[in-house]
């Protein structure tokens, strides 16, 4: 991680394909493309490695959250329960569909804690939206099977986990719908881009056309296609397609790499006492985006963290600060700070944030490291680091 790391011809020739048409609009213009269909060819594809019946691209990540919100009647007033540690885009994307974000506490898989999501929902709760945090799984069977008794829609946040599985299924397929981002730093690239995932093939042509202003592209002219209903303009480029369909071949051995490599360091912090790990339901189907490890307290996790900076271990996060992944620092949510005036019925009916009783999850992410795992580490590369982490903790 990230793909851009593996950039190369392939990415080129499929970018030049557009370039040499000279149609960078992924609808209509059959003829000038000459049968290049970037975004078809990349969903047609990524349907076919998810195992999903259908799948639809879009312009990030954080579109393909409110594509399938919208898609699933998400809507006003409706309680959507979600993880405090995730990118604020899952935030963003419920406040967007003027739904109601109600957190519930992760546990040790970094990930929403089954427990606390059945201790939170309410009459008013339509959907649970877990994000597959770091590259590795929630425990979405359980998860599935809370959903499935209260009546409720799945939808999850697999935009840091493509190419993980639980027990041999993609993240993204377990729900009514899955989201995936393939921006900048994703293990695949597009540089701006993202997908919904479903096997309903109701929810995939109302996200089709919610992704693009309402048109239910139907028929050659574009001009002439009906708007059922209204939409947002959430659609992808022919030239962000064209990097994703090279960087979707590379996969499979962008995951190869990334588990040899975590695998190598992981072997090596075992032996330090005082290290834990990350809590995984299903190791083999771990993308191994992260390595993500504990220590016994906050006060040796910031000894750690300040040790491995000043030995030159680059890429570790001590995501308890962070102002962007974990609900701690984010004071534009708890105090409601919006560019203009948040609607006055969706203000009345959010919980009192600053407030908010997250203990559980502080306990959790104040003793958690994650580094990251790239993919242009030499086996030397690897084995310095293993030094300089091991040398940098042994006596913490």
């Amino acid at each position: 991680m990230p793909g851009f790391e593996w950039f190369g011809e392939e990415e080129r020739k499929e970018v030049q394909d557009v370039l040499n048409t000279g149609v960078l609009f992924r609808y209509g213009f059959d003829a000038a493309r000459k049968d290049h269909w970037k975004a078809k060819t990349f969903e047609d594809r990524l349907a076919r490695r998810m195992g999903a019946a259908h799948a639809l691209l879009c312009s990030s990540g954080t579109a393909a959250l409110s594509i399938a919100l919208s898609a699933c009647g998400v809507g006003a007033g409706d309680e959507v329960i979600v993880p405090p540690f995730t990118f604020i885009a899952t935030i963003e994307a419920v406040l967007n569909a003027g739904a109601v974000p109600v957190f519930a506490d992760i546990d040790e898989t970094l990930c929403l804690d089954p427990a606390s999501v059945k201790a939170v929902v309410t009459s008013r709760t339509k959907a649970v939206l877990p994000v597959h945090m770091c590259g590795a799984m929630a425990r979405i069977d359980e998860i599935k099977e809370i959903c499935t008794r209260n009546g409720l829609i799945l939808i999850e946040d697999a935009c840091q986990a493509v190419g993980g599985t639980y027990r041999g299924k993609a993240l993204g397929t377990f729900g009514h719908m899955g989201c995936f981002s393939f921006d900048a730093v994703k293990t695949i690239t597009c540089g701006e881009g993202g997908a919904v995932v479903t096997d309903d093939k109701d929810r995939y042509l109302t996200a089709d056309a919610v992704a693009d202003h309402g048109h239910d592209h139907i028929g050659k002219d574009r001009g002439l296609e009906n708007h059922p209903f209204l939409g947002f303009n959430y659609r992808i480029s022919e030239l962000n397609a064209a990097v994703g369909v090279a960087q979707l071949e590379k996969l499979d051995r962008i995951l190869d790499v990334q588990r040899n490599n975590k695998g190598a360091i992981k072997s090596a912090l075992k032996n330090l006492g005082r290290v834990s790990f990350r809590s995984l339901p299903d190791e083999q189907g771990d993308s191994a985006t992260f390595l993500s490890f504990f220590l016994p307290d906050e006060a040796r996790t910031r000894t750690a963290a300040a040790k491995l900076a000043e030995a030159g271990v680059d890429g570790c996060f001590y995501w308890y600060d962070n102002l962007w992944h974990y609900f701690r620092r984010w004071d534009h949510l708890k105090n409601l700070r919006a560019a203009a005036r948040l609607p006055v019925s969706l203000v009345e009916n959010l919980p009192d944030y600053r407030n908010l009783d997250l203990e559980k999850s502080d306990h959790i992410m104040n003793r958690m490291i994650s580094m990251q795992i790239k993919l242009a580490w030499t086996k030397e590369e690897v084995e310095r680091r293993i030094e300089k982490m091991t040398g940098a903790m042994r006596n913490i």
